[in-house]
């Protein structure tokens, strides 16, 4: 009898834990998307000059575009996100050097117009230009 007592305990504990697990369900609902907002880099005449003057130097690779494809409408200016097909290169070791503040970023050349972007948000961060 002492067993069935024990029995019957060690499988209520058993129950009543799984029913417990089961009960834990997190839902999350999608809430609106974090948008955090980057301030534009503060560059010194002198490191703008540097970074525009050794990207300048850096050989142009022509974009291929696709015939029929729409081009994305964009206004470029800081704080823009540039479009997912923008190729964005990586800044020239020179600058790095110098300027060391711009090495997580990247550039384009857009219209004869140099611009840093962060490549974690897309975000136009600076324009350089002499």
């Amino acid at each position: 009898m002492k067993i069935i007592g024990i029995a019957a305990f060690t499988f209520a504990a058993v129950v009543s834990a799984g029913a417990a697990q089961a009960q834990t369900t997190i839902i999350t609902e999608p809430g609106p998307p974090v948008v955090t907002f980057q301030p534009p880099i503060v560059l010194t005449p002198t490191q703008r000059q540097v970074i525009y003057q050794n990207i300048v130097r850096e050989p142009v690779v022509q974009e291929q575009v696709t015939v029929g494809a729409p081009a994305p409408v964009v206004e470029y200016r800081v704080g823009a996100r540039v479009p997912a097909n923008v190729t964005l290169r990586p800044i020239p070791q020179r600058v790095v050097t110098e300027v060391p503040t711009v090495s997580p970023y990247r550039y384009m050349v857009l219209n004869n117009r140099t611009w840093l972007v962060d490549p974690a948000t897309s975000t136009i961060i600076a324009e350089v230009s002499e």
